[in-house]
């Protein structure tokens, strides 16, 4: 049985505050991420959490928190988000790749928008063959990579897409998990060459 949970007031971060006491914190991006939270009742290491870029940190922590089963129904919920994460009419980018490479069932655009501070915002275009963890993995990381900088992006660790994703279906589905990163990771390399070509 789950214990109870404790709610947090401000009185309480205060008193913590004064002892010197470290204060762990997650934040909610939108309300499906709070509900997936709440429902999940755990308290999340901050460590962990901020070893990535922190919307990145807080879906890791959410999805390690979950039974196989819900992480399962939650990669399927994410999945159906990615033709959110599509280009959308009139929208400019300072880079654009679309092709299809052998470890995707069909072709994938990435593309990349990239303000004065170097932070990224991506959209992604998916082929309809594409499977349903490739599409998950678009929307978690079209959601998650927002506003990092070129170069987090570039240093990022792939260590947490088996976090995400479970171990079984990183060994099952090796190339599929890490391709849309791989293909982030790579416009942003392109880019990064590009402004060192320009100077």
């Amino acid at each position: 049985m789950a214990e109870a949970v404790k709610k947090v007031r401000t009185v309480d971060l205060k008193e913590k505050k004064r002892r010197g006491e470290k204060i762990a914190m997650l934040t909610a991006y939108d309300a499906t991420m709070a509900r997936l939270m709440d429902r999940a009742g755990q308290q999340f290491e901050r460590r962990r959490a901020m070893t990535h870029p922190p919307k990145l940190g807080a879906i890791v922590a959410l999805f390690e928190s979950l039974p196989e089963d819900e992480k399962r129904e939650n990669l399927v919920a994410y999945s159906e988000q990615s033709k959110t994460h599509e280009p959308r009419p009139g929208e400019k980018f300072d880079l654009e790749d679309v092709r299809k490479d052998e470890e995707c069932t069909d072709t994938v655009g990435v593309f990349l928008k990239v303000d004065a501070q170097r932070r990224v915002a991506f959209r992604i275009t998916l082929g309809p063959q594409v499977q349903t963890l490739t599409k998950a993995m678009t929307a978690i990381l079209c959601k998650a990579l927002d506003g990092c900088t070129l170069d987090e992006i570039v240093e990022l660790p792939a260590d947490f897409v088996p976090r995400i994703v479970g171990g079984q279906l990183v060994r099952i589905r090796s190339q599929t998990v890490y391709y849309i990163l791989t293909r982030m990771k790579g416009a942003c390399r392109v880019f990064l060459n590009r402004l060192r070509a320009a100077e």
